[in-house]
Protein backbone atom coordinates (compact mmCIF):
# COMPACT_ATOMS: atom_id res chain seq x y z
CA UNK A 1 0.00 0.00 0.00
CA UNK A 2 0.98 3.74 -0.48
CA UNK A 3 3.07 5.40 2.09
CA UNK A 4 2.58 8.87 1.95
CA UNK A 5 3.13 11.40 -0.75
CA UNK A 6 1.96 11.75 -4.26
CA UNK A 7 1.11 8.57 -6.09
CA UNK A 8 2.96 7.86 -9.48
CA UNK A 9 0.08 8.85 -12.74
CA UNK A 10 -2.21 5.71 -13.69
CA UNK A 11 -0.84 4.19 -16.45
CA UNK A 12 -3.45 4.57 -19.23
CA UNK A 13 -4.27 1.16 -21.36
CA UNK A 14 -5.27 3.26 -23.70
CA UNK A 15 -6.23 7.33 -24.60
CA UNK A 16 -7.43 9.22 -27.20
CA UNK A 17 -8.26 13.03 -27.68
CA UNK A 18 -11.77 14.26 -26.69
CA UNK A 19 -12.30 16.05 -30.19
CA UNK A 20 -11.01 12.89 -32.11
CA UNK A 21 -13.12 10.13 -30.58
CA UNK A 22 -12.56 7.83 -33.55
CA UNK A 23 -9.34 6.80 -32.08
CA UNK A 24 -11.04 4.50 -29.42
CA UNK A 25 -10.73 0.92 -29.81
CA UNK A 26 -12.48 -1.03 -32.72
CA UNK A 27 -15.97 -1.26 -30.79
CA UNK A 28 -15.44 1.02 -28.15
CA UNK A 29 -18.75 3.13 -27.13
CA UNK A 30 -19.97 5.13 -24.76
CA UNK A 31 -23.40 4.97 -23.73
CA UNK A 32 -25.19 8.38 -23.03
CA UNK A 33 -24.95 9.29 -19.70
CA UNK A 34 -21.05 8.29 -19.44
CA UNK A 35 -20.41 10.51 -22.57
CA UNK A 36 -21.62 13.33 -20.57
CA UNK A 37 -19.89 12.17 -17.54
CA UNK A 38 -16.10 12.03 -19.75
CA UNK A 39 -16.66 14.92 -22.58
CA UNK A 40 -19.11 17.02 -20.95
CA UNK A 41 -18.11 20.47 -19.64
CA UNK A 42 -19.65 20.05 -15.91
CA UNK A 43 -18.79 19.81 -12.70
CA UNK A 44 -18.27 15.87 -11.64
CA UNK A 45 -18.19 16.52 -8.15
CA UNK A 46 -21.34 18.42 -8.85
CA UNK A 47 -22.96 15.45 -10.79
CA UNK A 48 -21.47 12.41 -8.15
CA UNK A 49 -24.30 14.44 -5.38
CA UNK A 50 -26.90 14.72 -7.86
CA UNK A 51 -26.48 11.07 -8.65
CA UNK A 52 -25.87 9.90 -5.10
CA UNK A 53 -27.79 12.29 -2.93
CA UNK A 54 -25.08 12.72 -0.63
CA UNK A 55 -22.37 15.71 -0.27
CA UNK A 56 -18.32 15.08 -2.21
CA UNK A 57 -15.57 14.82 0.21
CA UNK A 58 -12.32 15.34 -0.63
CA UNK A 59 -9.68 13.23 0.83
CA UNK A 60 -6.69 14.82 -0.24
CA UNK A 61 -3.69 12.53 -0.85
CA UNK A 62 -0.69 14.71 -1.19
CA UNK A 63 0.16 17.88 -2.09
CA UNK A 64 2.97 18.71 -3.17
CA UNK A 65 6.15 20.45 -5.29
CA UNK A 66 6.41 19.20 -9.06
CA UNK A 67 9.80 19.63 -9.35
CA UNK A 68 10.09 17.91 -13.19
CA UNK A 69 7.36 16.54 -15.65
CA UNK A 70 5.65 12.92 -13.82
CA UNK A 71 5.93 10.06 -16.30
CA UNK A 72 1.78 9.63 -17.29
CA UNK A 73 1.60 13.27 -17.07
CA UNK A 74 -1.08 15.10 -19.58
CA UNK A 75 0.58 16.66 -22.27
CA UNK A 76 -1.09 19.88 -21.49
CA UNK A 77 0.53 20.51 -18.19
CA UNK A 78 3.55 21.43 -20.21
CA UNK A 79 1.98 24.77 -20.92
CA UNK A 80 1.37 25.57 -17.12
CA UNK A 81 4.28 27.95 -15.84
CA UNK A 82 6.62 26.06 -13.55
CA UNK A 83 7.26 25.74 -10.84
CA UNK A 84 4.45 23.35 -10.54
CA UNK A 85 2.48 22.13 -7.55
CA UNK A 86 0.62 18.37 -8.22
CA UNK A 87 -2.43 17.43 -5.58
CA UNK A 88 -4.10 14.21 -5.04
CA UNK A 89 -7.38 13.22 -4.23
CA UNK A 90 -10.10 10.57 -3.38
CA UNK A 91 -13.77 12.01 -3.88
CA UNK A 92 -16.06 10.08 -1.88
CA UNK A 93 -19.54 10.05 -1.14
CA UNK A 94 -20.54 8.66 1.75
CA UNK A 95 -17.90 5.77 2.60
CA UNK A 96 -17.82 5.13 -1.08
CA UNK A 97 -14.81 6.32 -2.85
CA UNK A 98 -16.02 7.16 -6.09
CA UNK A 99 -13.31 8.82 -7.98
CA UNK A 100 -9.91 9.56 -8.10
CA UNK A 101 -8.26 13.06 -9.25
CA UNK A 102 -4.72 14.52 -9.29
CA UNK A 103 -4.22 18.26 -11.08
CA UNK A 104 -1.23 20.34 -11.59
CA UNK A 105 -0.96 23.84 -10.79
CA UNK A 106 1.37 26.94 -10.87
CA UNK A 107 2.23 27.45 -7.54
CA UNK A 108 1.28 31.15 -6.87
CA UNK A 109 -2.15 30.02 -8.49
CA UNK A 110 -2.76 27.15 -6.08
CA UNK A 111 -1.66 29.45 -3.24
CA UNK A 112 -4.71 32.08 -4.63
CA UNK A 113 -7.19 29.18 -5.60
CA UNK A 114 -6.83 26.42 -3.05
CA UNK A 115 -7.12 27.87 0.44
CA UNK A 116 -9.13 24.83 1.92
CA UNK A 117 -7.76 22.39 0.24
CA UNK A 118 -10.36 19.76 1.58
CA UNK A 119 -12.94 21.62 -1.12
CA UNK A 120 -13.37 20.32 -4.80
CA UNK A 121 -11.90 22.37 -7.38
CA UNK A 122 -14.84 23.81 -9.00
CA UNK A 123 -16.34 24.91 -5.24
CA UNK A 124 -12.70 26.72 -4.86
CA UNK A 125 -12.20 28.22 -8.23
CA UNK A 126 -16.02 29.29 -9.33
CA UNK A 127 -16.03 31.12 -5.47
CA UNK A 128 -17.17 34.89 -6.28
CA UNK A 129 -18.73 33.55 -9.52
CA UNK A 130 -15.75 33.96 -11.42
CA UNK A 131 -16.15 32.72 -15.04
CA UNK A 132 -14.72 29.95 -16.12
CA UNK A 133 -14.11 27.58 -19.00
CA UNK A 134 -13.82 23.61 -18.96
CA UNK A 135 -12.26 22.17 -22.32
CA UNK A 136 -12.11 18.29 -22.11
CA UNK A 137 -8.65 17.18 -23.58
CA UNK A 138 -8.56 13.01 -23.75
CA UNK A 139 -10.20 10.48 -22.09
CA UNK A 140 -9.22 6.94 -21.98
CA UNK A 141 -8.82 3.76 -19.39
CA UNK A 142 -6.21 3.33 -16.75
CA UNK A 143 -5.28 0.14 -14.70
CA UNK A 144 -4.10 0.41 -11.34
CA UNK A 145 -4.12 -2.67 -8.50
CA UNK A 146 -4.07 0.38 -5.70
CA UNK A 147 -7.64 2.41 -8.00
CA UNK A 148 -8.55 -0.99 -7.63
CA UNK A 149 -8.28 -1.42 -3.99
CA UNK A 150 -9.71 1.04 -3.09
CA UNK A 151 -12.58 1.22 -5.35
CA UNK A 152 -13.43 -2.41 -4.06
CA UNK A 153 -13.86 -3.15 -8.21
CA UNK A 154 -11.63 -4.44 -10.66
CA UNK A 155 -10.64 -2.38 -13.72
CA UNK A 156 -10.44 -1.14 -16.15
CA UNK A 157 -11.18 2.30 -14.72
CA UNK A 158 -12.62 5.20 -16.88
CA UNK A 159 -10.39 8.76 -16.93
CA UNK A 160 -10.79 11.83 -18.68
CA UNK A 161 -8.72 15.30 -18.45
CA UNK A 162 -9.32 18.69 -18.88
CA UNK A 163 -7.96 22.13 -17.86
CA UNK A 164 -9.59 25.00 -16.41
CA UNK A 165 -9.31 28.91 -17.87
CA UNK A 166 -9.92 32.03 -16.82
CA UNK A 167 -9.43 34.96 -18.98
CA UNK A 168 -8.56 32.91 -21.63
CA UNK A 169 -5.37 31.54 -19.87
CA UNK A 170 -5.03 28.18 -18.29
CA UNK A 171 -5.18 27.74 -14.47
CA UNK A 172 -4.84 24.43 -14.45
CA UNK A 173 -4.84 20.53 -15.55
CA UNK A 174 -7.05 17.72 -14.19
CA UNK A 175 -7.06 14.00 -14.64
CA UNK A 176 -10.35 12.39 -12.96
CA UNK A 177 -10.53 8.31 -12.55
CA UNK A 178 -13.87 7.30 -12.11
CA UNK A 179 -15.36 4.14 -10.04
CA UNK A 180 -17.34 1.47 -12.27
CA UNK A 181 -19.56 1.68 -9.38
CA UNK A 182 -21.08 4.81 -10.47
CA UNK A 183 -22.82 2.15 -13.09
CA UNK A 184 -25.36 1.76 -10.04
CA UNK A 185 -27.08 5.43 -11.26
CA UNK A 186 -25.45 5.51 -14.84
CA UNK A 187 -25.97 2.02 -15.84
CA UNK A 188 -23.23 0.13 -18.16
CA UNK A 189 -20.34 2.53 -19.52
CA UNK A 190 -20.66 1.30 -22.68
CA UNK A 191 -22.96 -0.37 -25.17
Amino acid sequence: MHSGGLWPSPGFLWQASAGERQELPAGRELTGPWKLLLLGDGSPTRHLQLLTGLAVEVELIAMAAEPELAPGAPAEVAHLAAPLLRRQVWLTCGTQALGWAESWWNQAEAEAHLQDRRLPIWRSLSAGRAELYREVDGLGQVQEPWLAERFGRDGPFWSRHYRFFRQGRELTVIREVFSPALERWLGPAET
